[in-house]
């Protein structure tokens, strides 16, 4: 009985491996093609491609930011004998630190890459070793025509393929190619359609060029320690150049020692105002009916609050003088009377509607905000500083928008870099703030009245353009202890010297602001203003504006 019932399991047993073979047979042989392409269908492979990166292009179509194609060095470790001497030789013609190379390739057991970028010189010298190991491979790179021209404003693209500072960083979303995941047969009129959007600038490129002419010679002249100068159009906000110094080569970011130079001083930076800022000051006091331009004062050189005597510059005193000559022989004490006539209340107002205590929203990463909490405490006594631009910290853009109100009927204008886009062949022009008004027309047009006499009777004389009426303030003030050693407290011996101004006065094209760090110079009567007055003249002929009277 167990014996038949074993035969019958091992016949059972039999029927099922003969119907498996059978069917395998059938999968295998006879539908081979149908899986095979099911199997296909199931196993493709997909490939990441990533489009280009937009570019950017000053207002007149010139390049400031492209990709190109270039050669990196890759080293494969296990094929270098000697690591030292290797590291030694490439050391020598990449102007790399011998010990940066030995220590990628040291315990490496994968491709390094050495240098990316490498010039037709370098990669000369490199075929001419007898290095094995070594190889130069084509990549697809960020580059910058310009080189120094506007670096910090553009920014660059790090070593993550992430825009960082400036425009790169600010822009960097809408830039930045797309990713997709497709098939190998990935066609390269698709890819194009992958580019990221490109940037059309209001920076001028000849003016950008000028500023920047003008930072190196005062280098040379006046030994400064960084400067700034930005160009604007008064009536819509356009920057038309913005230039630091120093600067730095965008192609070779990597080898700025000092990250700080990657600061936008414009954007980014302090610093109290000086005497630039008393026309602020004086435009409160007369909107609201408190002073007039004709307003008489009797300036005795000093004036006491809360126990502080305030001085004018060297200690002078003036005698019976009209607001107007506050402004033209730049006296402390004179905007001390202007602010306090309009009382602490609104002149907090009017620095607040002036857009002091808040960013600009200029299209660049990292704007700063400085939130002068000292001031706010209402001490009598840093209010009467602030009057005349003590005491008070800003950023060089934020002065520029408050400023562009006297040359634009009482309204300010938010700055902004970029004028046009393009994306995918379409150009659209980049939709900019509304205007704000701060102060009336006809205070603009006081205020713009007496900063032209600062210029024709004033100290800015020197300023003059024959043909052209100029508006314009100069500004001296001491760098606080805490701007250059955070222990220390007071006021040093350094200064900041600045002139801002617009011309011509009556029909305003353009306004330029000047900053410089501790010039070798009195003040800046004879470092900022000369800067301004030369560079007005050039914009002047290079936009070929008429004169406002006949020489």
């Amino acid at each position: 009985m167990n014996r038949k019932k074993t035969k019958i399991i091992l016949f059972i047993f039999g029927l099922v491996g003969i119907f498996v073979a059978g069917n395998l047979a059938r999968f295998q042989v006879l539908k081979y093609e149908y899986y095979r392409a099911m199997a296909q269908g199931q196993q493709k492979k997909f490939q990441s491609f990533l489009g280009e990166r937009g570019e950017i292009f000053f207002k007149g179509g010139e390049i400031i930011a492209t990709n190109a194609d270039t050669k990196k060095l890759i080293l494969l470790p296990e094929e270098v004998e000697d690591k030292k001497n290797v590291s030694l030789k490439l050391s020598s013609i990449l102007e790399i630190e011998e010990d940066q190379i030995f220590e990628k390739i040291e315990n490496a057991f994968s491709p390094v890459s050495v240098k990316n970028g490498l010039t037709n010189q370098e990669i000369e010298e490199i075929e001419k070793t007898d290095i094995s190991g070594i190889y130069t491979i084509e990549e697809r790179k960020r580059f910058y025509p310009q080189r120094t021209m506007a670096s910090q404003v553009v920014g660059f693209l790090g070593g993550e393929n992430k825009g960082q500072y400036g425009l790169e960083g600010h822009y960097e979303e809408f830039l930045k190619g797309e990713e997709i995941l497709k098939e190998n047969n990935f066609l390269s009129t698709e890819q194009a359609s992958l580019k990221g959007g490109s940037l059309i600038l209001s920076l001028d490129y000849n003016i950008q060029f000028m500023a920047m002419n003008f930072l190196n010679k005062a280098k040379e002249e006046l030994d400064i320690e960084g400067g700034t100068i930005i160009v604007t159009n008064p009536k819509t906000g356009a920057i038309m150049a913005m230039a630091d110094f120093p600067t730095f080569d965008l192609n070779e970011y990597s080898k700025v020692k000092d990250s700080s130079v990657y600061r936008n001083s414009a954007v980014q930076d302090f610093f109290e105002p000086g005497s630039v800022f008393k026309p602020i000051t004086m435009a409160g006091a007369i909107d609201q009916n408190k002073i007039t331009p004709e307003t008489q004062y009797l300036d005795t050189g000093e004036v006491w609050i809360g126990g502080r005597v305030l001085k004018n510059y060297g200690n002078k005193s003036f005698g019976k003088v009209t607001m107007t000559e506050v402004l033209e022989k730049s006296i402390n004490t004179g905007a001390v009377f202007a602010g306090d006539a309009m009382g602490k209340d609104l002149f907090l107002k009017y620095l607040e509607d002036f857009g002091f205590f808040q960013r600009t929203g200029i299209d660049l990463q990292g704007e700063a905000l400085f939130e002068n909490a000292e001031f706010k405490k209402g001490y009598d006594v840093n209010y009467a500083t602030a009057s005349y631009g003590q005491g008070i910290n800003i950023t060089p853009i934020q002065l520029v928008r408050a400023f562009s109100s006297f040359a634009n009927e009482g309204k300010i204008t938010n700055p902004y870099i970029v004028e046009k886009t393009i994306k995918n062949g379409k150009v659209e022009t980049v939709k900019t703030s509304a205007e704000k008004q701060v102060i009336s027309a006809e205070t603009a047009s006081k205020v713009t009245t007496m900063l032209v006499n600062v210029i024709e009777k004033g100290f800015g004389k020197s300023a003059r353009i024959p043909g052209y009426y100029l508006a314009g303030k100069t500004g001296t003030s001491q760098i606080p202890w805490p701007a250059l050693d955070i222990d220390k407290r007071g006021y040093s011996e350094k200064t900041w010297q600045s002139f801002i101004g617009f011309a011509p006065a009556f029909n305003p094209q353009f306004l330029i602001f000047i900053k410089l760090d501790n010039p070798k110079a009195k003040t800046a009567e004879y470092s900022a203003m000369p800067i301004f007055r030369d560079l007005a003249e050039y914009i002047i002929g290079y936009m070929q504006i008429p004169p406002d009277y006949e020489i």
